[in-house]
């Protein structure tokens, strides 16, 4: 396992899917119409219940960058951070994706969460390289943590060697 302290807080490269870990918050990218689909969606959806996709029913639309929180319904999770990011080959993807991951932390500080785990942003259905993904969330977190925050633990969630590997190089000071 990979990890790096900033100050007493703590930023760790897992392995594991992510809708089933027992942290009280995980970021999941969302659609920007805020509809759970396949893949980790249609997981949060099946395991975490209907109440997940009413609550995000309320909100209509989420534009990128921005970031809003349901309850974790049936999940493990107490919450989800919902997240609409960049989509590759989007002028200024790296920008966005940093602007996507501070509305992430905001959205934890707000609702006083101690433990946050992220996915690699974007770098699924959406194509944003994973090492892009990985560097600028690794960087990210780290200046968010050197702040005033209610976070202290970060976990960076990936679901096999292939994800894990540009987490690990980022935690470790790589590019």
């Amino acid at each position: 396992m990979a990890e790096r302290k900033v100050g007493d807080k703590i930023i760790k490269v897992i392995r594991g899917d992510i809708t089933d870990l027992p942290v009280e918050a995980f970021v999941y990218d969302i659609t920007a119409d805020c509809k759970l689909s396949s893949g980790y969606g249609g997981a949060i959806a099946s395991r975490g219940g209907k109440a997940i996709q009413d609550e995000l029913a309320t909100f209509g639309t989420l534009a990128t960058g921005e970031a809003t929180v349901t309850s974790g319904g049936n999940l493990k999770a107490k919450l989800i951070i919902h997240v609409n990011g960049p989509k590759f080959h989007e002028p200024d993807t790296k920008v966005k994706l940093a602007r996507t991951v501070q509305s992430a932390l905001r959205q934890a500080d707000e609702n006083g969460i101690t433990v946050v785990a992220f996915p690699p942003i974007g770098a699924g259905l959406y194509q944003v390289p994973l090492d892009l993904s990985a560097k600028v969330i690794v960087d990210t977190v780290s200046e968010h943590l050197k702040n005033s925050t209610t976070i202290k633990e970060v976990l960076l969630v990936a679901f096999d060697a292939r994800e894990y590997k540009p987490f690990e190089v980022a935690i470790n000071g790589g590019n």
